[in-house]
């Protein structure tokens, strides 16, 4: 049987090879105070925190996945793959809205309400950070209309 302890320790090494990767991050010029490593770092410090609180309180059993529970977390990893694939092809906007509609459809929601909740997230998602937040995100097809 998997416990919280394992979870804890498991994320711990994920955190600090997050740290390790971002510490090494520098954009070749300097367009933001903080530059791109405090990301990955402020995300491996989160990581890490979480783990040592699975790590300390941790213990409870947890019964093993379902095959059909397997088979979920297999396309949840195919699809974000698929999404940092089709990032600059479709850009942004448009491998969000899919990526989005196909987690929400692994969670159970209908088609109709998976698009549009990947539609108004793609849409809105890229607003936020490209016209408001000024963080650069690419057109993709949609190039001629952005």
């Amino acid at each position: 049987m998997l416990n919280d302890r394992w979870l804890g320790v498991c994320a711990i090494g994920f955190a600090a090879f997050l740290f390790w990767f971002g510490r090494g991050l520098e954009a070749p010029f300097a367009y933001e105070p903080v530059g791109p490593r405090a990301f990955p770092m402020l995300l491996a410090a989160i990581i890490c925190l979480c783990g040592l609180i699975l790590l300390i309180k941790g213990g409870s059993p947890v019964a093993p996945n379902t095959p059909s529970a397997k088979f979920r977390i297999l396309l949840m990893v195919a699809i974000i793959a698929a999404y940092g694939m089709l990032f600059q092809l479709l850009g942004f906007m448009i491998a969000t809205a899919l990526m989005t509609a196909c987690v929400a459809r692994l969670f159970g929601g209908t088609w109709l309400k998976s698009s549009i909740a990947g539609v108004v997230m793609g849409i809105s998602f890229f607003y936020l950070f490209d016209r408001l937040l000024d963080v650069v995100l690419p057109s993709g097809i949609l190039r001629a209309w952005l």
